[in-house]
C-alpha cells in the first residue's frame, strides 16, 4: 500500500502538466488510513470472535473434561462393582460348582442306595414266598391235603401281580405251572368219607346178626294171609249158595297159617364161619360195641389221614360182617357198600412238590 506509482514521462507539449507528487501523496494517504482502520477493525473483529470461539471451546473443553472426569470416575466405579461382582460371581459359580458336585454325588449314592433297597425288597419278597411254600409244602404231607399248598401258591401269586416287577415273570408263570399240577392230583374227600363212616356205625345196631336172623318174606305174607282170611270171613255173604266157597276160604286160610307157623320153626341157613352161630345173645352188645369202636377208630384215622390205619380198620369191619352178620340183609348189604366205598377212597396219594417255583425263586435270588 505504500508504494507509490511513478508518473509516465511528458511526450509531447500538448500534454498537461502533471501535478506534483506531494499532492498526489495526500490524497492517498486518508485512504489508506480508512484501509487501515478498517483491516485493524477487521482483524479485531476477527481476533475478538476467535477469543470468544476459542474462550467457548475452552468452557466446552473445560466442561466435557468434567464431564470425562465424572464419567470417568463413574466409570472405575462401575468397573470396580463389575469387578467385585465378576468376584463374587466367581465365588458362586465355584460354590455352586462344589454344591453340584456334592449333589451329583449325593444323587449317585441315592441311586445306589434306592437300587440296593430294591434289590433287598426283592430278596425279600422272594425269600418270604420262598419260605410260605415250604410250610405249607410240610403242611401239606402232614395233613395229606393239597388245600395249603395251593392257598400257598395263590397267596405269592397275587403278591407278585401287586408287585408288578417284570423280572419276576418268569416266577408267576412256574406258579401257574405248579398250581395246574396240584390241582390235577386226586386228593381224598376227608368230609365224604367221614359222613360214609358215620353211616355205617349209625347202621350197626339195626343189622341183623347171623345167630338172630331176621323173619324171611314168606313167612310175613302167611303169617299176613289169615287176617286176610278173617277179613273175608267177617265179610257177610252175598248168597247163601256161597257157604261152601266160604268154609273152603276157611280151610285153606287155617291150612296155610299152619304151615306157616311151621316153616318159623325151623329155618335152614348157609353159614361159613361155625362161630357165628356161638354168639349168644348177651355177647351181641359188645359185638356191636367192638364194630363200632373199629368204625370209630377208621373215622379218627380219616380225620389225621392216617390212611393205612383206615385201610386196616375197614378191612377188620368188613370181616365182622360177613363173619357175625347176615349178610342177606339189605341193610348189612348197604354198610358192606359203604365200607367198601370208604376203603377205595382213603388211599394216600403223593402230593407234588412245587420244584418249578422253587427253582424259579432261586434264579431270581442268584440273578438279582
Amino acid at each position: 500500500m505504500s508504494d507509490v506509482t511513478q508518473a509516465p514521462l511528458p511526450t509531447a507539449a500538448s500534454e498537461p502538466v502533471a501535478p506534483p507528487p506531494v499532492a498526489r501523496r495526500s490524497r492517498w494517504v486518508p485512504a489508506l488510513l480508512l484501509l487501515l482502520i478498517l483491516v485493524v477493525a477487521v482483524s479485531l473483529g476477527l481476533a475478538w470472535s476467535a477469543q470468544q470461539r476459542v474462550r467457548k471451546l475452552e468452557q466446552e473443553l473445560v466442561r466435557r473434561q468434567q464431564d470425562s472426569q465424572t464419567q470417568s470416575g463413574e466409570a472405575r466405579l462401575l468397573a470396580k462393582r463389575a469387578d467385585e461382582t465378576a468376584r463374587e460371581s466367581a465365588a458362586k459359580v465355584t460354590l455352586l460348582e462344589a454344591r453340584l458336585a456334592e449333589v451329583a454325588i449325593q444323587r449317585t449314592q441315592l441311586e445306589d442306595l434306592i437300587q440296593s433297597l430294591s434289590r433287598s425288597r426283592d430278596e425279600n419278597v422272594l425269600v418270604d414266598i420262598d419260605s410260605a411254600l415250604r410250610v405249607a409244602q410240610q403242611q401239606a404231607t402232614i395233613t395229606g391235603s393239597a388245600e395249603p399248598l395251593v392257598a400257598a401258591l395263590k397267596q405269592a401269586d397275587d403278591r407278585l401281580a401287586r408287585y408288578a416287577q417284570p423280572r419276576l415273570e418268569g416266577v408267576r408263570r412256574a406258579i401257574a405251572r405248579d398250581i395246574d399240577r396240584v390241582k390235577a392230583v386226586g386228593v381224598p374227600d376227608i368230609a365224604a368219607l367221614s359222613i360214609k363212616l358215620d353211616e355205617a356205625i349209625r347202621l350197626v345196631d339195626e343189622l341183623p346178626l347171623l345167630s338172630q336172623a331176621e323173619p324171611r318174606k314168606d313167612t310175613k305174607a302167611a303169617a299176613s294171609s289169615p287176617k286176610a282170611a278173617a277179613r273175608g270171613a267177617s265179610a257177610p255173604a252175598s248168597a247163601p249158595a256161597g257157604w261152601a266157597a266160604t268154609v273152603s276160604d276157611k280151610w285153606g286160610g287155617l291150612m296155610q297159617t299152619l304151615w306157616g307157623e311151621t316153616r318159623t320153626l325151623v329155618r335152614v341157613t348157609r353159614i361159613d364161619h361155625p362161630e357165628a352161630m356161638l354168639v349168644a345173645p348177651e355177647q351181641a352188645f359188645f359185638l356191636r360195641e367192638n364194630l363200632k369202636l373199629r368204625l370209630l377208630n377208621a373215622r379218627l384215622a380219616v380225620l389225621s389221614r392216617q390212611f393205612d390205619t383206615v385201610q386196616t380198620d375197614v378191612q377188620g369191619a368188613q370181616q365182622s360182617l360177613e363173619r357175625y352178620f347176615d349178610r342177606s340183609s339189605r341193610r348189612t348189604g348197604v354198610a358192606s357198600d359203604l365200607l367198601k366205598q370208604v376203603a377205595a377212597g382213603a388211599r394216600q396219594v403223593g402230593l407234588p412238590r412245587p420244584d418249578d417255583t422253587l427253582a424259579a425263586l432261586a434264579a431270581a435270588n442268584a440273578g438279582r
